[in-house]
């Protein structure tokens, strides 16, 4: 099946891609193969893809799994694709013209369980992930084609953890599948790529570590904003406790006080948000 051809479509269509949208659409066959082979998709999958463009990904799916729900935000293209579904007589790709991160929660519930597989805008990853882990009906796993430097960011390991990688790994465990060229899409992005995976997603741990997800978070975006603090002087100023409180506090916690954030464990960061709830109760928000 050929692939569709961006260039020739933006030049009858008489505009180019949407800079705000982040448009770069993928090019490459290879690279298609490759992430399709990378999600082993089965023949009862229910596929959930983010911005599916002029359906280079979406038809590959389609052909392997049970059925694709597609959202594309920019309402021309969603028009355009619809009538190439259409055209095609394919039955099992629904098609949905809305903001991904505005989905109201029943689609979720509805076409749960589903996976991901997705070419995503980058300027979207890190709210699409924090949305599609953080949902009430979270994806069995994630496939993503990401920068190459936020995939190397969200599976990192002390000592250079973030907060994009402790979203993420709290959640589920992420790894690099490979790497991809930039030349793969059009318009060329100024960065590569690399197609990340994400498995094993749940929120049980916040349940086993009776620790509340909202304190957690609150709780890293206060320390990290002080990251080349040592975390006995940040946690003092989060606490508004003396530094030798601040101290006791770490001790206990069995984190070493002179510490930076990036140098904490997913373990560790649990287990000082634990301390913390026992110390404060309630008054955490």
């Amino acid at each position: 099946m050929m692939m569709p051809d961006p260039k020739q479509f933006f030049s009858r269509d008489g505009r180019g891609p949407n800079k705000l949208l982040g448009q770069s659409f993928l090019v490459d066959r290879g690279t298609l193969q490759n992430i399709i082979k990378a999600a082993a998709l089965r023949p009862d999958d229910t596929v959930f893809e983010i911005g599916p463009g002029l359906g280079v990904l979406t038809f590959a799916i389609a052909a392997v799994a049970e059925r694709v729900i597609a959202v594309e935000k920019d309402e021309k293209l969603a028009t355009i694709l619809q009538e190439e579904i259409l055209r095609r007589k394919i039955t099992n790709i629904e098609l949905i013209a809305a903001d991904v991160l505005k989905l109201p929660q029943d689609i979720f519930a509805r076409i749960s369980p589903y996976r991901v597989v997705a070419n995503i805008p980058y300027y979207l990853t890190a709210r699409l992930i924090r949305k599609l882990l953080e949902n009430e009906n979270p994806p069995t796993d994630i496939i993503l084609t990401v920068q190459k430097e936020v995939a190397e960011r969200i599976v990192a390991k002390p000592p250079h953890m973030n907060l994009l990688a402790l979203a993420v790994q709290v959640y589920g465990a992420p790894k690099i599948l490979f790497p991809i060229s930039k030349k793969s899409f059009w318009p060329e992005p100024k960065v590569n790529s690399a197609c990340i995976l994400i498995e094993n997603i749940s929120s049980e741990l916040f349940l086993k570590e009776k620790v509340d997800s909202k304190k957690f978070f609150h709780m890293l975006r206060a320390c990290f904003q002080g990251k080349r603090k040592m975390l006995q002087n940040t946690l003092a100023g989060f606490l508004a406790l003396p530094k030798g409180e601040a101290y006791k506090f770490l001790e206990k916690a069995g984190i070493r006080p002179s510490a930076r954030p990036e140098e904490l464990s997913l373990t560790q960061w649990i287990r000082l948000a634990r301390e913390l709830t026992r110390y404060l109760g309630d008054s955490v928000e």
